[in-house]
């Protein structure tokens, strides 16, 4: 199985430069955590149907590298030729979308150098691509085929007093209370083990159920959605401990692990 989709990804790459693709089903809460490690950046992703996927920027003389730590960046490997230049082609052959009309996607940017000056840059970048991307202005929000969610070193002043951008705010659990409008931010973040000490062995705790239930009301509530990282446990445990993840109705199951998450959706379906 794994070889065929390895083969899927590379054909994607080449339909991506060349001609049309038709891209798999959609798992509408696969997010693809640090992405851009794998062999073929976001194509391997969307050979396995995720509908988000993760890229960490570095700004570096004013272009937008893709690297998880500074010392580990390389030419070429930018945040426009690893993700939205390739996004754009596919939005441009599949009539406006990555998977389809009602399917978002959404790339999360995680920005690892300085908040200000990198956003800025990064705005300037969005701009190129902005007729594929969903746009916040003067209080409403335009749906596009790719919704870019800003984590890591977050400018939250200057979103806040944007009138006019393309991109929207990852939030954490304590934002909640800071009245921060959905059109500003649409999801709420957090570590896994900040919260809870439960790695999928055995029965998820009482106690932690309880207090996970409460922390996604609280975000439903309030019209957002919820993803944690650090949701990758030893093999053994992960597909009970995912299990639990679905039961909660957590929105966006992350991962490092393309194919063992695709393989779990697939087995839990056939099994309803």
């Amino acid at each position: 199985m794994r070889k065929l989709y390895l083969i899927f990804s590379v054909f994607l790459l080449s339909c991506v430069h060349h001609q049309s693709v038709k891209l798999p089903s959609p798992l509408l809460r696969a997010h693809a955590h640090n992405d851009y490690m794998h062999e073929h950046p976001l194509l391997d992703a969307l050979s396995f149907g995720y509908t988000s996927v993760e890229a960490d920027i570095h700004l570096i003389d004013d272009t937008l590298y893709v690297a998880h730590d500074k010392e580990d960046i390389r030419m070429g490997r930018t945040l426009c030729k690893l993700y939205l230049q390739p996004l754009k082609k596919i939005v441009m052959s599949n009539n406006g979308r990555i998977y389809g009309k009602e399917i978002p996607f959404l790339l999360l940017v995680d920005i690892k150098s300085d908040a200000d000056s990198t956003y800025r840059a990064l705005k300037r970048v969005l701009n190129e691509y902005r007729s594929m991307l969903t746009s916040y202005e003067n209080g409403k929000i335009e749906e596009g085929a790719v919704t870019i969610i800003i984590s890591g070193n977050r400018p939250l002043q200057i979103m806040k007093n944007e009138n006019r951008r393309y991109t929207f705010y990852d939030g954490r659990p304590s934002d909640l209370k800071n009245n921060l409008q959905a059109t500003l931010m649409p999801l709420i973040s957090a570590n896994w083990n900040d919260y809870f000490k439960w790695q999928g062995q055995g029965a998820f705790p009482e106690n932690e159920g309880k207090r996970l239930a409460q922390l996604v009301d609280s975000v439903h509530s309030r019209h957002r959605k919820l993803r944690f990282w650090a949701t990758d446990v030893i093999s053994k445990n992960q597909d009970n401990f995912w299990r639990a993840l679905i039961d909660y109705n957590i929105d966006f199951i992350g991962t490092d692990k393309l194919e063992q998450l695709k393989d779990f959706f697939d087995s839990s379906s056939r099994k309803k």
